[in-house]
Formats: structure tokens, sequence, C-alpha cells
């Protein structure tokens, strides 16, 4: 079968869907599928192209036994609106003209995010007369509505649109969960149209290690430290400053380690915001003290050497590492965190349950009770959940947890059985196969109907 992946993001890009997208395709090829794949040039985290890419409008590459066809988008360090919907329009108008060129596709799968490239993607399964299988990893334009990243009304209309158009056009609709079912579901979409395919896992590399004689906890002085690790993406989802926040609270454990590792410039910003929200503190200590005319010396004190140290206490800030020793980064941790906004509900699913499942750690969950991340971790037993945008709540946990080293143990063991269970990149491979199959012979048929 000649299969089609029209997606923004694939290797070397080390996180996001990126990992996903290329353990698919090289998947495929193992299965003695041909598979050709139109993405941008790398890009992500970073917000800049990749060296070895940079001024290239296109560039061919054939890795593992993939086409990779490449193509110019505009990026920005920063984008305001403006930027974000440039970068779009840029892809959606180089990769159409290099998804021409290559052998018919007996099926297109299209990535979502982005919308935009719904439009160069429908065009072409009208040309090729294939159908299309439309992946949604996030819910757009939902996502960008309440996180705040869109506002616009007219933009928010427009995409609207866009969202509507994928959806009658898709033969198929692949879904990572079942708050994205219940989401399209309410949008007039029928479930016969939805296939529930949870993100996976190579449950052979990502697997439980020892703490002991650990590389990653030698370096960075962890050994007699209870690690609480976050990694992974930095972005307005997340709510990342929460967890700054309870770090901040328990810096009177001293056993503590709060290790959160990701894309550099966004560790900057995160180590200003752990200055501030110290001198907040500080602040707040001293009118306490002076209000109850209390001694103090020793208080204020250990009050200014935190805030003066702040750089190298309970706080380690970390670049993305190599993917070759994220097991062994996993296994240097004791519990592995998934932060969110309140706001995020039924529109996106972290790609990191998965990895910290198979990694046979527990999750601490900082996420909202009714959302797809807490349905998921609360599902595979190993992990807790408590309220998003609350640091009070999430230092009780981790206090609970660091007391109770044998609940630590069994959820990690239940996180492990899960993500065999469920979450393998085997089983998912044979659920994809079996889409594109089943969706073979309405290849011939532009759909135009939401059921």
């Amino acid at each position: 079968m000649r299969i089609l992946i029209y997606s923004y993001n694939y290797y070397p890009e080390p996180i996001g869907i990126a990992p996903l997208i290329t353990e698919l395709a090289e998947g495929l090829v193992k299965k003695g599928h041909e598979v050709r794949v139109v993405t941008g040039m790398p890009w992500y985290p970073q917000r800049e192209i990749y060296e070895g890419y940079r001024g290239k409008l296109f560039f061919t590459e054939n890795i593992k036994g993939v086409t990779i066809q490449r193509s110019y988008l505009r990026i920005c360090p920063r984008p305001s609106l403006i930027d974000r919907i440039l970068m779009e329009v840029s892809f959606v108008a180089t990769s159409f003209f290099i998804a021409l060129l290559g052998k018919r596709p007996d099926v297109l799968l299209l990535t979502v995010p982005g919308l935009p490239v719904s439009v160069p993607a429908v065009l072409l399964g009208w040309l090729y007369r294939c159908p299309i299988v439309l992946n949604l990893q996030d819910i757009l334009p939902d996502a960008a509505v309440k996180t705040g990243i869109l506002k616009n009304k007219l933009m928010i209309r427009v995409f609207e649109q866009l969202e509507k158009f994928a959806y009658r056009y898709a033969t198929k609709i692949s879904v990572i969960a079942e708050g994205f079912i219940d989401n399209l579901r309410q949008k007039g979409i029928a479930e016969a149209k939805m296939e529930l395919i949870p993100n996976w896992v190579d449950v052979h590399f990502i697997r439980p290690l020892p703490k002991e004689n650990n590389e990653f906890r030698k370096t960075h002085h962890l050994q007699d430290k209870f690690v609480v690790m976050y990694s992974g993406n930095i972005a307005r989802t997340q709510g990342i400053e929460t967890v700054i926040n309870a770090a901040v609270r328990l810096r009177g454990v001293e056993d503590i380690a709060i290790v959160i590792v990701g894309e550099e410039k966004a560790l900057e910003q995160l180590q200003r915001y752990e200055e501030k929200t110290l001198e907040e503190l500080l602040r707040y200590e001293e009118k306490a003290l002076e209000e109850l005319q209390l001694e103090e010396g020793k208080a204020l004190e250990k009050l200014r050497l935190y805030k003066d140290t702040c750089k190298a206490t309970n706080v380690i800030l970390l670049p993305f590492q190599p993917r070759e020793k994220l097991p062994e980064m996993l296994a240097a941790a004791d519990v592995g965190l998934v932060v969110q906004k309140s706001a995020v509900i039924s529109f996106n699913m972290p790609s990191k349950i998965p990895v910290l499942l198979s990694s046979g750690r527990p999750i601490l969950g900082s996420v909202p009770a009714n959302g797809t991340a807490a349905r998921a971790i609360q599902k595979s037993g190993g992990g807790i959940v408590v309220p998003p945008e609350d640091a009070g709540e999430l230092v009780a946990a981790i206090l609970d947890l660091y007391h109770n080293r044998e609940k630590v143990k069994m959820l990690g063991e239940k996180s492990r059985q899960y993500a065999l269970a469920n979450y393998s990149r085997e089983q998912a491979l044979d659920r994809y196969q079996e889409l594109f199959n089943d969706v073979m012979p309405l290849g011939g048929e532009l759909t135009t109907q939401d059921s």
C-alpha cells in the first residue's frame, strides 16, 4: 500500500507529534508499505529552522525507508497572530506543490494541527482519488481559543469553518482520546465516522530501569533525592507555573527535587518566574512578621538565602536530552508530572502520558478532573489527579507520595502494566493498518457528509 502522510512535524524534532508520526511512518515501512511524508523544515520547539535545513525552499531525503519531502515554512521566534497565520499559509502553499511530486497514494493521512493544511490535503485526495484519514492530535480551534492564543473573532470564525471543512471531507477521523469523541459528537459528527486509536509508545525502548547507578541522577546530583520530573513542551496549555509555585513551598524538604526538562528559551522564562515567586514570598513573609511583631532575624535570613541561591536549590531546569538518553532520564524520576490549565478539557491529550506509564513511574496529574488527561490517568490506575493551577494541592500530593514509597512502587507497577496492554506501538500500527484497509474501497468517493 502507498501511504502519504501530511504533517507539519517530523524527525528530527524531539517532542510533540514529530516522534509519533516518525515511529508510525517507519513502522508502516517495516510492515511492507511504501510511505511518503510531506512535512516542513524542522523547527520545533526552538521556533527556528534547524541547521542544515535553513535557506531551502524544498528538500527531499530518505530516512529508514521513508521518503521525506520537506518544504519551506515561515518561522518567527516570538510569533504574533499574523506570524502564526503566515506560517500556516507558507506551509499550505509550498507543501502542496511538493506533494504532487510522487506516486499516487492509496490513502492520505493528515495530522491536525494545523487546520489550514486540510485544504491542500482535500484537493490532493480529489486529484489522486484516494481516501483521507484525518488524525486529530488537538481539537482546533477550541484549543487555541480556550488557551488565549486565538482571540480575534473573525479568525475564530475562519478556523471554525476550516474545522467543519476538514471533518466534512475526511473519509474517517482518527482520534486519540474518548473526550475527543464527545467533543466531535456535540458538533454533529457521527460516531461511525470516528475511530479511537490512542497515541502509542515504544514499550521496548521506554521501559522501567533501576534508579541505582543512574547516570542522569549522578550527573545532576540527585542520588539521594525524591525526584518529581516534568519533561516536555512548556506552552500555554500546560500551566507549568503551578509547578514552580509548588516547588517554592517545598524548599524546606531538602530531599525533594523538582526537575523540569524543556526547551532552553522557555526554561529561561521559568527561571525568571521562579525568582519573581521567591521575591513575592519574601515580601509576604516580611509583612507577616511585621504585623505579628515577631523576632524576624532567623526566618528572614533563611528566606533571603533561598532568594540568593534560587538557581541552585530544589528546582533544576535542564534542556531536552538526546533521544537515546530518554529511558535513563525517565528512570531517574520517582514521579512524573502532567500539568494543564483549568480550561484544557476535551481538546488536548498529552502525548507524554503513554511515555510516563511505559517508564514504570507513577503519574501525578495537575489537570482538570473532567478532562481527557484525567480520564486517561485514572483509567490506568497508575497515577493521581489533583485540581489544576492549585499549588497547594500539588504540594500535598507530592508530600503524600514522598512519605509513602510503597504507594509509589504500586502505582509504578500499574503504570507499566497498563502501557503494555493499551499503548504499545505494535497495537497502534495494526489499528492504523486495519483503518487504511477499511477506507481503501472508499478511495474514489469524495464524501461531503458529516455522518
